[in-house]
């Protein structure tokens, strides 16, 4: 038996549809979001019972199960949270709940890290590279943060552990995000609704306007890398990236999102707010160098091949959610 958090949401419930295809039915849900809020990320899967956040501690104690590990996903993923004490509460020490209920029960803990820990990225994009010397940009980053360097402190741990940083991740099930949907979401909805896509102008002389890079990574290769984690029992416990491990432009993405969608490529340039131009990031990119010195597989979904899946099987689909 398994326990996936946040499955109720992008992450998770792709997570879900993954194991699902490995043969593993058998798993605990958990998630604030009920299925009369949303409902249709876990319709088509397969899964025990759903639980709140806190219910699932009431149900470990009550009826002690046999759980082989914990994939803890879930968390507030807004970047421009700004209630501090709601961002400890939901993703530093909820977060030690499980990490420490996986450490007495001696079974492997994959949870959920960001990209946002890495800041401004002058200290480079290595999961190798020391925790307490990182400084992220906002809230949400630092809330991921400060656990990534508890669990790192820690004498006692879960028999394995791995804390994966998303980087700019995409794919089916994002669709209640919002403003925290992918810009291939948004591109889209843009592109069938006006015919055009909004991209910031670059305020930065060593980046043309467009030129801005990102790592982006298609969910499929998440899901996937995560289901290794739990299968390779070699790998390292510690903390690691999860990104296709190199970098491509706004114009990239914009021109396979055209490409796909059946428009002509046509950008409607604005100006990057000045309340964020500061924090603006020009360049992520995801090194992947330990990822595969411990046997783990290499990214398969190419930014164009990734946006060509999720356009033409999901998002212009009758049923444009993961299914079996």
């Amino acid at each position: 038996m398994l326990i996936v958090t946040g499955a109720n949401g992008f992450i998770g419930s792709a997570l879900i549809w993954e194991l699902n295809r490995a043969g593993f039915e058998d798993i605990l849900c958990v998630d604030p979001v009920s299925l009369e809020e949303r409902g249709e990320l876990l319709k088509p899967l397969k899964y025990t019972q759903i639980f709140d956040k806190y219910e699932i501690f009431d149900y470990l104690k009550k009826h002690s199960p046999n759980i082989n590990a914990v994939f803890h996903i879930g968390a507030c993923s807004s970047t421009t949270e700004t209630n501090e004490a709601f961002l400890k509460e939901n993703n530093t020490d909820y977060s030690k709940l499980f990490f420490n209920y996986c450490t007495e029960k001696d079974i492997p803990f994959i949870y959920a890290s960001s990209a946002a820990t890495y800041g401004d990225g002058s200290l480079g994009f290595s999961d190798l590279t020391d925790s307490s010397n990182l400084a992220p940009l906002n809230l949400y980053g630092w809330s991921k943060l400060n656990f990534d360097i508890w669990a790192l402190q820690q004498p006692n741990t879960p028999r394995r552990w791995y804390g994966l940083r998303y980087f700019n991740v995409y794919g089916p099930n994002e669709y209640h995000k919002k403003d925290m949907a992918s810009v291939v979401y948004k591109a889209f909805h843009q592109i069938k609704k006006n015919g055009s896509l909004k991209l910031f102008k670059s305020h930065d002389v060593k980046y043309e306007d467009g030129k801005q890079l990102r790592d982006f990574v298609y969910i499929k290769d998440v899901t996937r890398w995560m289901l290794e984690f739990l299968n390779n029992t070699h790998a390292e416990s510690g903390i690691y990236n999860m990104g296709f491990g190199k970098a491509q432009t706004w114009l990239d993405l914009a021109t396979a999102t055209f490409k796909h969608t059946g428009e002509p490529l046509n950008i409607d340039w604005i100006e990057i707010p000045e309340n964020i131009r500061e924090q603006y990031q020009y360049f992520t990119e995801a090194k992947m160098d330990k990822h595969k010195s411990q046997g783990l597989s290499d990214p398969e979904w190419s930014l164009e091949v990734g946006i060509k899946d999720y356009v033409s099987n999901y998002l212009l689909s009758e049923s444009p959610y993961l299914n079996l």
